[in-house]
């Protein structure tokens, strides 16, 4: 199958490229759990309302929807990698759940810790899954890659096509001139100093929808949809 940017891309992509500012990478603070713990706990509560509020939950939902539809499966094995508390595989197993669709997740992580205690849980490197070939129908994640540098993001996607059965979703930020204004406008909207810190860190790392299909186009992809989402929100399907 050929490559593709979906028609919704299309309609934003001339925009995206003329507002792109060049990738910088600036540590994290809740990556390294640079806080208390009762820092690190509003950190990731703020987390949850951006998903919730932002664009996370309804992205991640509408990427596996289009799955489910095109390869026919209302039951669905999902690998979610780098997932922290698991707030949005549980926000989309519900959403589809009312739909019809039985998603069976398992969640993967580089830190015991992060996993929360979730049951269907591996601790694992996402550059190297500890999973058989083909071992699940998805493998998803959401605001992970932009964590990566472009050989290890290309590397995830790869490990990614050879655990899964159908496709790597990936659910993202673009980094943009806009996006990085609105981040700043935003900020007295999260709780947390992390929050604020980590939210400009992650645009200003965050990939373009034309880096994203490249990295994922040279990790053997063989098609790739890129769809706009709420608020600057990537979706990313790359098939097998």
């Amino acid at each position: 199958m050929p490559f593709a940017l979906s028609p919704l891309l299309l309609g934003y992509s001339d925009h995206w490229s003329k507002t792109c500012v060049k990738r910088v990478v600036i540590p994290e603070l809740l990556d390294t759990d640079n806080g208390t713990e009762a820092q690190v706990r509003d950190a990731l509560n703020d987390l949850r309302r951006i998903n919730r509020w932002f664009g996370g939950v309804a992205t991640s939902t509408a990427l596996i929807r289009k799955i489910s539809r095109r390869s026919n499966a209302i039951s669905l094995d999902v690998l979610d990698v780098a997932t922290g508390s698991g707030d949005i595989p549980a926000a989309v197993t519900a959403t589809l759940g009312r739909e019809g669709i039985d998603l069976r997740y398992t969640l993967v992580d580089r830190a015991i810790t992060h996993l929360q205690g979730n049951r269907r849980a591996v601790v694992g490197d996402a550059l190297a899954l500890p999973f058989r070939d083909a071992s699940f129908d998805i493998v998803s994640c959401a605001l992970f890659v932009h964590h990566l540098e472009p050989e290890q993001a290309t590397q995830f996607v790869r490990e990614g096509l050879r655990v899964a059965r159908h496709a790597v979703v990936i659910n993202d930020l673009v980094r943009s001139a806009l996006h990085k204004a609105l981040i700043y406008v935003g900020q007295p909207l999260f709780r947390s100093h992390i929050t604020r810190h980590d939210s400009v860190a992650s645009v200003k790392r965050s990939y373009t929808p034309r880096e994203m299909t490249d990295m994922a186009r040279s990790a053997g992809a063989k098609n790739i949809e890129i769809s706009r989402h709420y608020l600057y929100r990537m979706g990313v399907i790359a098939w097998r």
